[in-house]
């Protein structure tokens, strides 16, 4: 059976309606009473199949008003690159060493960055860091010989979005203590990022479902309209 709390926080939320984003974004800036400062995120639900190397959707989104959240950030490098990330603000920086660090399982970071040469090196660490979504990709700007500029993006929150297999896309896009325009901004930003990154191989409607939700609360679904999106 429900809790209290839960059932406070579903209250109001007709399941089976799509609100504006102005609407869905107080409803869960008011719902969100955890003691903590919940994150806001945005599931998103597209027509691919990621199994399809041509519907694979990922990409990056730098948020107009970051995430809200301190991001650890590694990057593996050397000599003048190493410096360079060092004065970047970067939490970890290494070659070997840091090789060595993450193969015995020790990962304090959120986001690896990594100069190209070092790839050979970094691919080691596949198994490792490939599930945990940390794997350095040219792609997503994160294998780079502008360590500095990824440092940054990283710390002034870029997000790293990645389709997986049921075909959602999930991401948190600020806090709850953030007020509504700019959680607005954030969601519209992410929300245009997926839909330009719409793959080649995708048919039908791309763009299914949107929902918002901040951690302990219940999911809102979102009027595609009402982003320009639908």
């Amino acid at each position: 059976m429900a809790g209290k709390r839960t059932r406070n926080a579903v209250e109001g939320i007709d399941r089976k309606k799509a609100y504006s984003l102005d609407e869905a974004v107080e409803m869960v800036k008011a719902r969100a009473t955890a003691k903590f400062d919940e994150t806001v995120e945005v599931a998103m639900n597209l027509g691919v199949d990621p199994r399809h190397a041509d519907q694979m959707v990922r990409g990056v989104v730098e948020l107009p008003n970051g995430t809200g959240r301190d991001v650890r950030v590694a990057v593996f490098a050397k000599g003048d690159k190493a410096e360079e990330a060092k004065k970047a603000g970067a939490d970890l920086v290494g070659a070997e060493d840091l090789v060595e660090t993450v193969q015995k399982g020790e990962i304090d970071f959120d986001r690896c960055i990594a100069t190209p040469d070092m790839m050979a090196l970094v691919g080691r660490l596949g198994k490792v860091l490939g599930p945990r979504g940390l794997m350095p990709n040219p792609r997503v700007g994160t294998v780079t010989p502008d360590v500095a500029a990824a440092v940054a993006a990283a710390k002034g929150g870029a997000v790293e979005f990645r389709v997986e297999k049921a075909g959602i896309v999930h991401a948190g896009v600020g806090k709850a203590s953030f007020d509504a325009k700019a959680l607005e901004e954030n969601i519209r930003a992410f929300t245009s990022a997926v839909s330009r990154a719409k793959p080649s191989g995708a048919k039908g409607t791309y763009l299914k479902r949107i929902a918002i939700s901040s951690t302990m609360g219940p999911g809102v679904k979102v009027d595609l309209a009402s982003l320009g999106e639908a």
